[in-house]
């Protein structure tokens, strides 16, 4: 495997082509150069060829080499800030509009899936989020919140129906999102790939970008063989995998890993576990997600947050002991892949997404999200560079804050082992019940 190859991991096992998008052979010129091929990239790109621009996109590695092609798979509506945590800090009229925008975020995923119908993108309804610790009344608040002033489509699930579902005595009760879904992510990036370039845009491969600078009215993206990308608007998209390309941007940007795994064929054993075909998450401030593949015959699991860049000694092994801990009746299996991707987090616990400078812009640090959030700011990006809406102010509040640098890892890394504590004590407290 070279650098460049995707990774071993599901999504390289059920690819549905292995297409290759060539890198540049010299300079050219288009009118929007966007870095970066993951999901809010690609997305913003769509978007710009289908409003008349010439663009040309450039990723270092393969289309969603990066955590666009690693990551869960799940689409839900929403941020990784809660929305009632946004309403205490914007007011409920702010909070409100962002949600909008999270949902348009999620039927813009689902309609994208339906238009294209790409193979390898099996569309599987439902998320079921879950408490690991006894909280009727509050989960019960939160989803009469949400339902009655949002317009959200949440159904609480108490304790006893959650334990129907998934035969676990580590879950108490659940909130279930009727409008999510799971996809494979990888063959879904590499869809809008294939429809940008079917629109008319360019899209290259093994096309890192190296220095960015003004050009007269516009800007210069050079690459690392010296191929020079002219163009009047750039849309930054690298997010954690960026490196000496905008240093303010990138210093706002934590790089955080989180793992993945999936399982050997199982079916019985997971059908008597898992009757739940959604995506599935725990409540907890770093908590497991999981969902059923290949149609009920395999465990897709992920969990666990660290700012490490490589990957544990032992990383199937940990990821086995944390879902035997939830459902040790699956007894002893096999992990047949597990690894890692690192996601772009900011400390505000929002994406990145306007104008830095003229003609500069960002759409970044989705991190935690889910795919609806790739797909809100990229659409909102391109609107944005083309002058055809100003939605993205609505993101003005999160900027590209400083991360801490060295410092902000390491108190991020702390951070998730307090949030770890806190998690054990609250859990503890609820054993027995």
């Amino acid at each position: 495997m070279t650098d460049s190859d995707y990774i071993d991991s599901y999504y390289r096992d059920t690819l549905a082509n292995q297409d290759l998008f060539l890198s540049p052979d010299g300079d050219c010129e288009v009118e929007v150069c966007v870095v970066g091929g993951g999901l809010a990239g690609l997305t913003a790109a769509r978007e710009l060829v289908q409003l008349g621009k010439s663009v040309a996109l450039l990723e270092a590695k393969r289309i969603g080499w990066g955590a666009s092609g690693r990551n869960g798979g799940f689409v839900s509506d929403g941020y990784a800030e809660g929305i009632l945590a946004l309403e205490k800090r914007l007011g409920f009229g702010h909070a409100k509009a962002l949600f909008d925008l999270s949902c348009m975020g999620t039927d813009y995923v689902r309609r994208a899936i339906r238009d294209l119908n790409p193979p390898g993108v099996p569309v599987q309804a439902g998320w079921l989020r879950v408490l690991r610790h006894e909280d009727e009344e509050d989960l019960r608040h939160r989803t009469e919140r949400m339902n009655e002033a949002y317009g959200a489509a949440y159904t609480f699930w108490p304790k006893e129906k959650v334990r129907h579902r998934l035969r676990s005595e580590r879950y108490f009760q659940g909130m279930n999102d009727t409008r999510a879904f799971h996809i494979q992510p990888l063959n879904y990036a590499r869809a809008l790939a294939h429809d940008v370039v079917a629109k008319g845009g360019q899209v290259f491969e093994a096309a890192e970008a190296r220095s960015l600078a003004r050009d007269g009215k516009g800007w210069s993206v050079v690459l690392t063989k010296g191929q020079k990308i002219r163009c009047r608007a750039v849309l930054l998209c690298g997010s954690a995998y960026m490196k000496a390309l905008y240093p303010k941007l990138e210093r706002a940007v934590l790089p955080v890993a989180t793992y993945v795994a999936v399982s050997e064929p199982m079916r019985e054993a997971l059908a008597a576990a898992i009757q739940y075909s959604g995506c599935i998450s725990d409540a907890r401030r770093a908590g497991d997600y999981y969902r059923l593949v290949d149609g009920g015959d395999r465990l897709l699991w992920g969990g666990r947050m660290t700012t490490r860049r490589s990957d544990p000694a032992r990383l199937a092994s940990m990821l086995k002991r944390d879902i035997g801990t939830v459902f040790p009746q699956l007894g002893d299996f096999k992990l047949v892949r597990a690894w890692s991707g690192l996601m772009g987090y900011c400390i505000h616990k929002m994406p990145i997404l306007g104008e830095l400078e003229p003609g500069l812009w960002a759409a970044t640090a989705t991190g935690g999200h889910g795919l609806n959030t790739t797909a809100t700011i990229g659409v909102l990006a391109a609107e944005g560079i083309v002058g055809r809406g100003d939605r993205h102010r609505l993101f003005q509040p999160f900027g590209a804050q400083w991360g801490g640098g060295p410092i902000g890892r390491t108190g991020a890394q702390l951070t998730y082992w307090k949030l770890q504590i806190q998690d054990w004590w609250e859990e503890s407290k609820g054993r027995g019940s």
